[in-house]
Protein backbone atom coordinates (compact mmCIF):
# COMPACT_ATOMS: atom_id res chain seq x y z
CA UNK A 1 0.00 0.00 0.00
CA UNK A 2 3.02 2.28 0.71
CA UNK A 3 4.36 1.56 -2.38
CA UNK A 4 0.56 2.38 -4.15
CA UNK A 5 0.48 6.31 -2.30
CA UNK A 6 4.11 6.82 -3.12
CA UNK A 7 3.46 6.37 -6.77
CA UNK A 8 0.69 8.47 -6.29
CA UNK A 9 1.92 11.10 -5.20
CA UNK A 10 5.33 10.87 -7.26
CA UNK A 11 2.51 11.69 -9.99
CA UNK A 12 0.72 14.40 -8.32
CA UNK A 13 4.03 15.79 -7.69
CA UNK A 14 5.17 15.63 -11.18
CA UNK A 15 1.47 16.74 -12.85
CA UNK A 16 2.25 19.95 -10.19
CA UNK A 17 5.17 20.60 -11.45
CA UNK A 18 4.06 20.82 -15.13
CA UNK A 19 1.06 22.77 -14.41
CA UNK A 20 3.78 25.05 -12.41
CA UNK A 21 5.84 25.07 -15.66
CA UNK A 22 2.90 25.89 -18.24
CA UNK A 23 1.79 28.98 -16.47
CA UNK A 24 5.71 29.93 -15.90
CA UNK A 25 5.63 29.24 -20.02
CA UNK A 26 2.36 31.42 -20.16
CA UNK A 27 3.41 34.23 -18.06
CA UNK A 28 6.97 34.36 -19.65
CA UNK A 29 5.51 33.98 -22.97
CA UNK A 30 2.87 36.86 -22.64
CA UNK A 31 5.79 39.33 -21.31
CA UNK A 32 7.85 38.80 -24.44
CA UNK A 33 4.99 39.85 -26.67
CA UNK A 34 3.42 42.47 -24.90
CA UNK A 35 5.67 44.30 -22.04
CA UNK A 36 9.28 44.31 -24.22
CA UNK A 37 7.47 45.76 -27.21
CA UNK A 38 6.17 48.24 -25.35
CA UNK A 39 9.48 49.33 -23.68
CA UNK A 40 11.12 49.28 -26.74
CA UNK A 41 8.09 51.88 -28.12
CA UNK A 42 8.79 53.96 -25.21
CA UNK A 43 12.65 54.09 -25.87
CA UNK A 44 11.20 54.77 -29.47
CA UNK A 45 9.46 57.21 -28.63
CA UNK A 46 11.76 59.23 -26.19
CA UNK A 47 14.56 59.76 -28.55
CA UNK A 48 12.07 60.90 -30.77
CA UNK A 49 10.58 63.30 -28.98
CA UNK A 50 14.32 65.24 -27.85
CA UNK A 51 15.15 64.65 -31.26
CA UNK A 52 11.60 66.76 -32.68
CA UNK A 53 12.22 68.77 -30.09
CA UNK A 54 15.99 69.89 -30.81
CA UNK A 55 15.56 70.27 -34.34
CA UNK A 56 12.78 72.46 -34.10
CA UNK A 57 14.61 74.30 -32.14
CA UNK A 58 17.97 74.54 -34.24
CA UNK A 59 15.12 75.86 -37.31
CA UNK A 60 14.36 78.15 -34.58
CA UNK A 61 17.14 79.82 -34.19
CA UNK A 62 18.35 79.73 -37.57
CA UNK A 63 15.47 81.23 -38.77
CA UNK A 64 15.66 84.00 -36.11
CA UNK A 65 19.80 84.42 -36.99
CA UNK A 66 18.75 85.03 -40.57
CA UNK A 67 16.15 87.77 -39.84
CA UNK A 68 18.84 89.40 -37.91
CA UNK A 69 21.62 89.28 -40.65
CA UNK A 70 18.90 90.43 -43.02
CA UNK A 71 17.94 93.44 -40.62
CA UNK A 72 21.58 94.20 -39.26
CA UNK A 73 24.06 93.18 -42.08
CA UNK A 74 22.02 95.02 -45.21
CA UNK A 75 21.18 98.18 -46.36
CA UNK A 76 18.39 97.57 -48.00
CA UNK A 77 15.71 97.02 -45.41
CA UNK A 78 15.60 100.32 -43.94
CA UNK A 79 12.84 102.58 -43.68
CA UNK A 80 9.51 101.94 -45.75
CA UNK A 81 10.87 98.04 -46.44
CA UNK A 82 11.70 97.26 -42.72
CA UNK A 83 9.05 94.59 -43.00
CA UNK A 84 10.41 92.67 -45.54
CA UNK A 85 12.97 90.79 -43.59
CA UNK A 86 10.21 89.73 -41.52
CA UNK A 87 8.47 88.71 -44.68
CA UNK A 88 11.24 86.69 -46.57
CA UNK A 89 11.67 84.34 -42.93
CA UNK A 90 8.03 83.85 -43.17
CA UNK A 91 8.72 82.41 -46.19
CA UNK A 92 11.46 80.78 -45.91
CA UNK A 93 9.69 78.91 -42.28
CA UNK A 94 6.37 77.97 -44.29
CA UNK A 95 8.83 76.47 -46.98
CA UNK A 96 10.75 74.45 -44.47
CA UNK A 97 7.47 73.47 -42.95
CA UNK A 98 5.99 72.57 -46.55
CA UNK A 99 9.02 70.44 -46.95
CA UNK A 100 8.94 68.63 -43.46
CA UNK A 101 4.98 67.61 -44.20
CA UNK A 102 6.00 66.63 -47.50
CA UNK A 103 9.06 64.37 -46.50
CA UNK A 104 6.96 62.67 -43.72
CA UNK A 105 3.56 62.20 -45.75
CA UNK A 106 6.11 60.90 -49.24
CA UNK A 107 8.42 58.99 -46.75
CA UNK A 108 9.11 54.77 -46.51
CA UNK A 109 5.54 54.37 -44.86
CA UNK A 110 3.79 55.64 -47.57
CA UNK A 111 1.73 53.05 -49.75
CA UNK A 112 3.01 52.12 -53.14
CA UNK A 113 0.94 50.80 -55.96
CA UNK A 114 1.24 47.55 -56.96
CA UNK A 115 2.54 46.84 -60.87
CA UNK A 116 -0.21 45.21 -62.92
CA UNK A 117 1.41 42.68 -64.94
CA UNK A 118 -0.65 42.07 -68.35
CA UNK A 119 2.11 41.05 -70.15
CA UNK A 120 1.90 37.57 -68.48
CA UNK A 121 0.65 34.11 -70.13
CA UNK A 122 -2.93 33.30 -69.15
Amino acid sequence: MSLLGAAVKAATRRLRDSGSDSIQLVVDYVKQETVDPIKALGKFLAYGTVGAFSMGLGVLFLLIATLRALQEETTIFHGNLSWLPYFIVLIVALGVLTLGVWLVTAGPARPRKRENNNSEVK
